[in-house]
């Protein structure tokens, strides 16, 4: 059966919480009979103040609300009510009604200049002084993205969706700040909606599974998975993108005890990266290779007790590590020293744990640090070790423990 009317805003006022045409007339200030009208097949076009009332409730440009610019309709009036769903969907004050700039097409670039320089810095900058710096860029883009349009607008808004997600992976993973997190990575979302990049949006989505699977909350972590599957499949997801979300799902799985369930994931995103995609990877995805998938697995066998296979695979994923993967290094050698520790052998732990330590006092990472601090627990049956001894004068030393107070 075809769907006669305005199914658009129909959809839209559904889905901001207006459940019946009453409740948005309330909403506006204006007579039901007139939501009617503009629920009807033929909508007629809503005056100026009632387009910037729609647009600011429902989150949605006038077009996706499936109204039709009449002819000879003032151009600048249009562009503003595209102006003011924008800034609704990111959370920014309603945009004047009075002449706005537009920013030139170069805005863009030079915001998406910024934000690549950014996503290498991650690498090698301490957190502590790139997160600032990210979040100043996010307010920044803010800003901007109410004072652009058409295709400068989307891609400030593709740049500011993935600053608020590196943001957010800063303070989970580096500062250890779940809640704070929450916030950003909702922020990145909904930039990452604004500029409609539905593969961003499943990374966004993905990474908030990390947060209730931290502490057990499976139902919450596969519920967030599912959706960052839909959003990947609503665009040309390379295999690589797809690998990684089978990655994620299976760190879930494990954080969740399931280690079974996550190494089948795991076996499955292997497949997907051997059979390969016509699709290239977005640039952004630059925290996932094949060598990052056998860092997961090689987790994922340690925490299933599978010692041989974990030293195995973790070794050679750390002779396989770039030089410039110093963070990720961090935590292969905290995961090869659990291995030891877990197999009894407390002086090759210790080994492994001392050059994660090194590692750290050069390049700061929170993950990094919890192996380290993780291996030193599974040593307590040999803490009067002379090796164990020499590890707690490391992990306590000035410089390591400076490191982890200041982050």
């Amino acid at each position: 059966m075809a769907v006669t009317g305005n199914h658009r805003l129909k959809a839209a006022r559904i889905a901001a919480g207006y459940h019946s045409q009453q409740a948005l007339a309330d909403a506006l200030g204006v007579g039901v009979r007139q939501v009617r009208r503009w629920e009807s097949a033929t909508p007629p076009w809503p005056h100026a103040e009632q387009e910037q009332a729609l647009t600011r409730l429902l989150g949605q440009d006038m077009e996706a609300l499936g109204f039709t610019p009449q002819a000879g309709a003032p151009v600048d009036r249009v562009r503003r009510t595209v102006l003011a769903a924008g800034a609704a969907a990111v959370g920014l004050a309603a945009v004047p009604t009075q002449a706005v700039a537009v920013q030139p097409a170069t805005a863009a670039d030079d915001y998406e200049a910024v934000t690549r320089s950014h996503r290498r810095l991650y690498w090698s900058v301490a957190p502590a002084t790139l997160h600032p710096a990210a979040v100043a860029h996010a307010t920044l883009g803010c800003a901007l993205l109410p004072e652009a349009a058409g295709q400068t607008r989307a891609r400030i808004a593709s740049a500011l969706a993935e600053t608020w997600l590196l943001a957010g992976r800063i303070e989970f993973f580096d500062m250890r700040e779940s809640d704070r997190a929450q916030h950003t990575l909702l922020r990145a979302f909904q930039a990452a909606g604004e500029a409609d990049d539905a593969l961003l949006g499943a990374a966004v989505l993905a990474h908030t599974a990390f947060i209730p699977a931290w502490v057990g909350e499976r139902d919450a972590a596969v519920e967030r998975m599912t959706a960052a599957r839909t959003y990947a499949r609503r665009g040309a997801a390379s295999a690589e993108l797809l690998a990684w979300l089978d990655a994620v799902e299976a760190e879930c799985e494990t954080r969740c005890g399931n280690t079974r369930t996550a190494l089948h994931l795991i076996g499955h995103a292997e497949d997907v990266l051997a059979r390969g995609s016509e699709h290239q990877s977005p640039e952004w995805l630059d925290w996932f290779s094949a060598v990052r998938l056998a860092a997961f697995k090689g987790n994922t066998q340690l925490k299933a007790g599978h010692l041989p296979q974990a030293r195995t695979t973790l070794l050679g994923v750390l002779d396989t590590l770039a030089p410039s993967e110093e963070k990720q290094s961090t935590v292969i050698l905290g995961d090869l020293a659990m291995v030891e520790a877990a197999a009894g052998d407390p002086e090759a732990a210790c080994g492994y744990a001392v050059r994660a330590l090194d590692q750290l006092e050069r390049t700061w990472y929170a993950m990094g640090m919890d192996r380290v601090r993780e291996v030193r627990r599974a040593l307590a049956p040999h803490q009067h070790e002379r090796c164990v001894r020499d590890l707690d004068d490391r992990l306590y030393g000035w410089s390591t423990t400076v490191s982890a107070l200041a982050r």
